[in-house]
């Protein structure tokens, strides 16, 4: 059995759980009578207190640890689950990090020229110890995110693993694992970076970055969602 470590308990440089905001955030939301209920609390609270926001990605230990992302209120999919592992760790949950590649078909065409592809390598979730077991969690998009755009919000019940659905509310296809990266103990930024630097050069370049930063990457998924839909009536 893959048993909880002390590290799944312990702050490190990113998963800052014993910073005074993390703290905070933790002992405010994760309210519950026990440790599936609070870690569900906590899942909610990062999931929809923080907009997902893959056009502003800063990739050092302060720009995705935990404190940073409830500075910013917003997060994109790997600050956002080291928020929740952080909150957990600090609320006593063991917490860890879970990353995958994925195909990913909630993008723009601003995100596909700077990426060059569908496939968003290092996607991350959080991995929770409940009750005996490790659940994966995916806090990445809030809730008036899929409202408006028809996806199917994910749900996290502390039993079952939450992870991306297939396809969206309107059974079109939304998102595809095609390689499992498995479990880690605290943020691989290292590997992260070696290969954005590899297979992203348009999305590390300083100038593109920048004049990502500044685009809004909900109202340009509003655009292109309804581009489509009108081409799909007769």
């Amino acid at each position: 059995m893959d048993q909880p470590r002390p590290q799944h308990l312990q702050a490190t440089p990113a998963i800052d759980c014993d910073h005074p905001a993390v703290r905070d955030f933790a002992r405010q939301h994760a309210q519950g009578r026990d440790a599936r209920a609070q870690a569900v609390a906590l899942y909610l609270a990062v999931r929809d207190g923080f907009r997902y926001d893959p056009y502003r990605i800063e990739l050092s230990v302060r720009g995705l640890s935990a404190s940073q992302v409830l500075a910013n209120g917003y997060g994109w999919c790997v600050p956002k689950a080291v928020l929740l592992a952080a909150a957990a760790r600090a609320a006593g949950i063991p917490a860890r990090l879970g990353f995958a590649d994925v195909r990913n078909h909630l993008s723009t065409e601003r995100m596909r020229r700077a990426m060059q592809t569908d496939v968003f390598h290092w996607h991350g979730y959080t991995e929770l110890w409940l009750d005996g077991q490790w659940v994966k969690a995916t806090p990445a998009f809030n809730l008036e995110l899929c409202q408006r755009f028809g996806l199917l919000a994910l749900e996290f019940d502390g039993v079952s693993d939450s992870i991306y659905h297939p396809y969206d509310a309107a059974g079109q296809r939304h998102m595809e694992y095609v390689h499992q990266r498995g479990s880690f103990d605290d943020l691989p930024l290292a590997d992260i970076v070696q290969d954005f630097v590899r297979l992203y050069p348009g999305l590390m370049d300083a100038a593109d970055a920048a004049q990502l930063a500044t685009a809004d990457f909900t109202a340009e998924v509003r655009q292109e969602t309804q581009k489509e839909k009108e081409k799909a009536q007769p």
